[in-house]
């Protein structure tokens, strides 16, 4: 597959804008217990800025190429790769054209 199925990339679940990348799409959805699963579309290559949770974050790579940078390190990520990042942990990205994601967030993200 080279894209979600459109059943997963509706209006109602549509990350914003401003809580996003530029050049990226995401859906969000927020269990009972207020921990949130997303999944990512990069549209374009670009750069998820440094930034910091106050929860702990899951993610792997379903397609395409995402260079992480985290204490120190930087980390190619290509599909199926999966990295999980404490909270407080400074983390930021460069991601390729076409690079689908997946995340769970222990908390509320967006």
């Amino acid at each position: 597959m080279d894209n979600f199925p459109k059943f997963m990339m509706t209006q109602t679940n549509l990350v914003p804008s401003e809580s996003q990348s530029e050049g990226v799409k995401g859906w969000i959805y927020t269990g009972e217990d207020g921990k949130q699963t997303a999944y990512w579309l990069c549209e374009k290559e670009g750069v998820s800025k440094e930034h910091v949770h106050d929860f702990d974050e899951y993610f792997m790579v379903i397609d395409g190429e995402y260079i992480l940078e985290i204490i120190g390190k930087t980390i190619i990520m290509r599909k199926g790769d999966e990295y999980y990042i404490k909270k407080g942990v400074p983390h930021s990205g460069k991601f390729k054209s076409g690079t689908r994601t997946f995340h769970c967030f222990g908390g509320q993200r967006a």
